[in-house]
């Protein structure tokens, strides 16, 4: 079976730029989170979010980003990061990387929202004529994919996986399969999200899905926690460059880590309620496909939102897959929930505790539930060694995607 072996890392999220902010940030436990002074937050019950310590219009050329959704924004960012940590060059010639074996998998849950109701107030209040002419380009959920795609010159494919909060990590599972399949050297998957406006967090909260501790923003997101209420809304995204190892070692990079295994599975359940057994089916087929067993894997980084029903679930899922021998990690009590980035980013995180001998903290957790049946982080990150740990991400729909990565 052929190795992919991740080589570039691109982030841009709430705690920080890029991925070396954003890794010193979850190591240290520091949320993102904060208060929403925006007028149009004042009328809703959930008025917390998580948004990105840094526009990305610092980074991309203003003419260039007015052409973009604040998404697709991100997503370049990320994605340019990515390519220049893993050293990559683009050939016709060979060389490099051929453009007939580059992909894109770039996913996102919800897509250019922001510019669609921006041009709808635009149409409402000022007629058909003031409409941008961008705004197909702007508000299409592959947007991002293909901007990349353009950017970087690669026609392998590219593909955007839309599963609700699943996405992120489903586009690293693709990549698994499109290097695999022999169809690509080289993908650059991950995920982007950036919907904190007045009607998604209205939704969501109409759903009861949001935390509404408005007083207490940093501490709002509390996976695990007996006193959790609800998840708090990030924005951003994070990206991967998968290689063949092969075409890696060809050209002398060293990798972060192996992608050793990539499961997805559906409930078939419920369209907002998750399923225990498709979590654990994930997660045992991710295995199986690693060729590990559940003993190999000594650490898991929780897709746990800070809902009541999600965490529990989640936690008996990956008790029952790995007892009490895997020690567990909830980073979106720092970066809250991407949604569509979400999977790419905590991928990405598992990918660096694998490289550093580090699992990050979840410090928000004080008061953990009686029957938690899994070991959780606390205040303090814990060094360690990971020869191999898992990623989980599930989304409405009753999508369940599950990582694995090991050392290299």
């Amino acid at each position: 079976m052929t190795d992919a072996v991740i080589t570039g890392l691109g982030a841009t999220t709430p705690l920080g730029g890029d991925v070396a902010s954003t890794w010193a940030g979850l190591l240290a436990g520091r949320s993102g989170a904060a208060a929403l002074t925006d007028e149009w937050a004042e009328p809703l019950k959930a008025r917390i979010a998580a948004r990105m310590a840094q526009e990305p219009t610092e980074k991309i050329d203003r003419v260039v980003a007015r052409k973009m959704d604040r998404s697709t924004q991100a997503a370049l960012v990320a994605a340019r990061e990515a390519w220049a940590d893993a050293g990559l060059a683009l050939s016709e010639n060979g060389g490099a990387v051929a453009p007939d074996r580059l992909a894109v998998v770039v996913a996102t849950g919800i897509g250019g929202i922001n510019s669609l109701l921006e041009n709808e107030e635009a149409l409402r209040t000022k007629g058909p004529r003031r409409v941008s002419p961008r705004m197909i380009q702007m508000i299409m959920p592959n947007s991002s994919a293909a901007v990349i795609s353009l950017e970087f010159g690669a026609r392998a494919g590219a593909i955007t996986p839309v599963s609700a909060c699943a996405s992120g990590a489903e586009a690293v599972a693709h990549a698994l399969d499109l290097i695999r399949l022999g169809r690509a050297d080289v993908v650059i998957a991950g995920g982007t999200e950036a919907c904190v406006n007045q009607l998604t967090m209205a939704g969501f909260g109409q759903a009861q899905a949001l935390s509404t501790r408005n007083d207490e923003p940093e501490t709002a997101s509390r996976p695990f926690d007996k006193t959790r209420d609800g998840f708090v809304l990030g924005e951003g995204s994070a990206v991967l460059v998968i290689e063949r190892a092969e075409f890696a070692a060809a050209r002398g990079r060293t990798p972060y880590a192996r992608l050793a295994g990539a499961r997805v599975t559906s409930d078939a359940y419920d369209m907002v309620a998750p399923a225990e057994e498709g979590q654990v089916r994930a997660m045992r087929h991710a295995l199986a496909e690693a060729g590990l067993s559940e003993k190999d894997i000594v650490h898991v980084n929780a897709h746990a939102t800070s809902t009541p029903t999600g965490d529990g679930n989640e936690a008996r899922a990956i008790h029952e897959v790995f007892g009490d021998a895997a020690l567990v990690c909830a980073t979106k009590s720092m970066t809250g929930h991407l949604l569509g980035a979400a999977g790419a980013l905590e991928a990405l995180a598992t990918v660096l505790s694998v490289h550093h001998g580090v699992v990050p903290p979840t410090p928000t957790l004080n008061d953990p539930d009686d029957d938690l049946p899994v070991e959780v982080t606390r205040a303090e990150a814990r060094h360690m060694e990971v020869p191999a740990a898992l990623s989980n991400s599930f989304g409405f729909g009753g999508h369940n995607t599950a990582l694995v990565f090991s050392s290299v």
